[in-house]
């Protein structure tokens, strides 16, 4: 008779390396770096400065969740973002529903039914931090808040590109405050559409970390930099006070619960 000793199985994995996180933090000093350069080029320069950030951010947030979360989760991520995002715009762009009549420029590259295959990645690239924060603000009601998110981020996103000439819209009756090239249904188009996303994710994805030694400091430092660069240069390089005063305030209001939750803890009000 033998005596064999139990040992059980550990389901978290070890953390990253230093090297790993090394990366992720170089990763995220790159594409921090490259959205600056934005305001400081023009023409052909400005347009693979758009499409760099974009890859760059999705790259970053992708290797996040890889590192974070595991493969699966990742690849669920990624894929269902992807998908999601691609779809939403093919019919957002071909029936005018739900953010309003418009089309995209040729500039952001390969389009797949009107759509530039960029522009999911976009998706991808904020979809990833605004989840992380409405499961830890509020887990119960995640899809609204994180939807708010997506709706606040395109406050600065839109003005932005169209003033680039990255899509033209066409407005028909109110328009966002401060943006009269953007019409209103955009911003709850944004709304609802985020809000599908953030459910959908929030109710396939694992919400356990996987990895032991990796937190949100990466996706958190990438929002607040949004609000950051959103402010200022709306404020210091494309003239638009109003932009800047409008997002600033919508973008502040949206996150302060989050910071508020990560300082100090979660109250009973948003358990």
């Amino acid at each position: 008779m033998s005596i064999r000793q139990y040992r059980p199985r550990n389901n978290r994995r070890k953390g990253i390396s230093a090297n790993q996180s090394l990366g992720l933090f170089l990763l995220l000093a790159l594409t921090i770096a490259i959205q600056i350069s934005y305001p400081l080029v023009s023409g052909d320069s400005l347009r693979y400065v758009t499409i760099i950030t974009v890859v760059a951010g999705a790259i970053l947030m992708l290797m996040h969740s890889l590192l974070s979360y595991g493969f699966r989760y990742f690849i669920t991520f990624g894929s269902v973002t992807f998908l999601f995002a691609l779809i939403v715009e093919i019919v957002g762009s071909k029936t005018g529903w739900p953010f309003g009549n418009y089309f995209y420029d040729d500039s952001l590259g390969i389009k797949f039914f009107g759509v530039p295959i960029l522009v999911p990645f976009a998706w991808i690239m904020m979809a990833h931090p605004v989840l992380i924060a409405a499961r830890k603000t509020i887990p119960s009601w995640a899809f609204i808040y994180g939807g708010a998110g997506l709706m606040v981020w395109d406050l600065f996103l839109d003005p932005q590109m169209v003033a680039a000439g990255r899509w033209t819209w066409d407005v028909v009756g109110p328009h966002v405050p401060f943006q009269p090239e953007i019409p209103l249904s955009n911003s709850a188009g944004w709304l609802f559409a985020g809000m599908g996303l953030m459910a959908l994710l929030n109710l396939i994805l694992p919400k356990e970390r996987r990895k032991k030694g990796v937190n949100s400091t990466i996706p958190d430092i990438f929002l607040g930099w949004t609000l950051f660069s959103g402010v200022v240069g709306n404020l210091f390089f494309f003239d638009r006070p109003g932009v800047a005063l409008l997002g600033g305030i919508a973008f502040a209001l949206w996150i302060s619960p989050y910071l508020f939750v990560i300082s100090f803890g979660k109250p009973d009000l948003l358990k």
